[in-house]
């Protein structure tokens, strides 16, 4: 429609271009009064719908812009709020790895005092045990020199004996 408009105004234009002059008056022109006023009747008839579509449309420019704006704001607002939550975050994993760390040194410090105290016990246990072994070592081979001798005593007597037999038969 908005062609429609603009070809009747090149129409009132080109009839208005074309009417022949007056005399005495060179600004002055003759047009045919009924097809001017027919023209503008049309462009009047046309020019509230052209008119609310102008409006129809810088209104939805508006509303488009403004929810633009608002989408802009929402965008920026989340940014913001993503900013703050990775900074945020960054201060907790700093904490966080900075108590971890802690940790580990106490557990390494704690590790190294419990390893030092086991070995000072296993130390202390395996030098019990072996001198408990060498006092058992020192009976068994006392027990056994007791034993050779009682066995050699005891066989050196049945010799004694079965020789005194082998005399008395």
């Amino acid at each position: 429609m908005a062609s429609d408009v603009l070809h009747l105004i090149d129409m009132l234009y080109e009839t208005i271009d074309e009417a022949k002059s007056s005399a005495f008056s060179s600004d002055k022109c003759i047009v045919s009064r009924n097809e001017v006023l027919d023209m503008l009747g049309e462009i009047r008839a046309q020019l509230p719908v052209e008119l609310k579509k102008a409006q129809d449309l810088i209104r939805a420019r508006d509303e488009y812009v403004e929810a633009a704006k608002r989408e802009a704001d929402n965008i920026r607002r989340k940014a913001d709020l993503e900013a703050k939550t990775i900074v945020s975050e960054s201060k907790i994993t700093q904490e966080a790895r900075e108590k971890g760390h802690e940790i580990v040194r106490r557990a390494e410090e704690r590790a190294a005092t419990m390893l030092q105290v086991t070995n000072e016990y296993t130390e202390d246990a395996l030098r019990r045990t072996e001198e408990a072994l060498q006092m058992a070592l020192s009976e068994m081979q006392e027990t056994r020199a007791k034993y050779r001798a009682a066995s050699q005593e005891k066989y050196q007597e049945a010799r004694r004996r079965m020789a005194e037999d082998e005399q008395h038969k």
